[in-house]
């Protein structure tokens, strides 16, 4: 089963594609056409019709009907060389799919799985290695510069994960935060919280603790942390801005919401049932965990 960073790690390239050509460019010299639209596709890369083949994202660089590049990102967390075998079956099938260039990202988690998945891939195919751009803690700098985190959050928050435990670069990243747009901030905080080791999280906690009291909360991390925000101002204040935090959460990891479920969350003005609503959406893979032990019926 995928884990949370797993599933982090790939939520960030399906919200924002762009992330994978910037990877590929910036970071590893990977010639990627430009000033074109890129977007997700399907992911169902099926070579036999017996067997069910998913990459973790697909990104089409160009027009979605003749894109002129192709992008395969898997996350890799460890060595696994069954899924190893897989990857240049994956790269094939999409280049007949498509026609055109394609490239297999693999970000991982460690440097010691990023050397292995750097190694070429020989193939049964003659002629047909595949070599992979791999993307690792030594390919991720450590950012230490609020602005150019804040430039770049996505690549703040992998620097975190990889980096998080040096206190410039946790400062860096918290620092970023005040200068995204409101409605950004929440999704970047909890991808580098959730990214984050132990101790990145405990060195982002003591940022936030010596934080001035206006410091906003973005999520039900911070409010348990650090308790700022949700006694201000009037109980019908708090009630919504303890629901947009449980939704927050719930669209960061990925959990769909059905428009019934929506309204139940934002129409709820009992603190205490958004609070642990708001704890259970943070391992919650349906919303339906988040009712548990609750009547079918609109809260409140």
């Amino acid at each position: 089963m995928p884990s949370p960073q797993h599933d982090t790690l790939n939520l960030m390239f399906r919200n924002r594609p762009e992330l994978a050509v910037e990877m590929l460019r910036d970071h590893l010299g990977v010639e990627v056409p430009g000033g074109l639209p890129v977007q997700v596709v399907g992911n169902e890369l099926n070579d036999r019709l017996s067997k069910d083949r998913y990459a973790d994202t697909v990104i089409t660089v160009g027009p979605r009907h003749a894109p002129e590049h192709a992008i395969i990102v898997e996350i890799q967390q460890k060595k696994d060389e069954e899924k190893r075998k897989q990857i240049p079956r994956y790269a094939a099938t999409l280049w007949l799919q498509l026609d055109c260039p394609v490239t297999v990202l693999v970000i991982c988690t460690d440097a010691g799985t990023a050397e292995w998945a750097a190694k070429p891939i020989d193939t049964k195919l003659a002629g047909y290695t595949l070599r992979c751009a791999v993307i690792g803690p030594d390919q991720i700098p450590p950012i230490t510069d609020p602005a150019e985190a804040a430039a770049h959050p996505e690549l703040a928050a992998l620097s975190v994960m990889t980096h998080g435990e040096q206190p410039p670069v946790a400062e860096a990243f918290i620092a970023a935060l005040g200068h995204l747009p409101e409605d950004h901030a929440p999704h970047y905080y909890e991808y580098a919280y959730r990214l984050a080791s132990q101790a990145a999280r405990l060195m982002m906690e003591k940022i936030m603790e010596s934080a001035s009291a206006t410091w906003p909360v973005y999520s039900p991390f911070a409010r348990k942390h650090y308790g700022k925000g949700l006694e201000e101002g009037r109980t019908e204040g708090r009630a919504e801005g303890e629901a947009r935090a449980v939704l927050t959460v719930l669209q960061v990891r990925g959990v769909a919401v059905s428009d019934t479920d929506r309204a139940r969350i934002t129409g709820c003005t009992d603190l205490d049932r958004l609070d642990e609503w708001a704890r259970r959406a943070v391992t919650a893979t349906s919303t339906a965990e988040l009712f548990i032990d609750e009547p079918e019926r609109s809260a409140g």
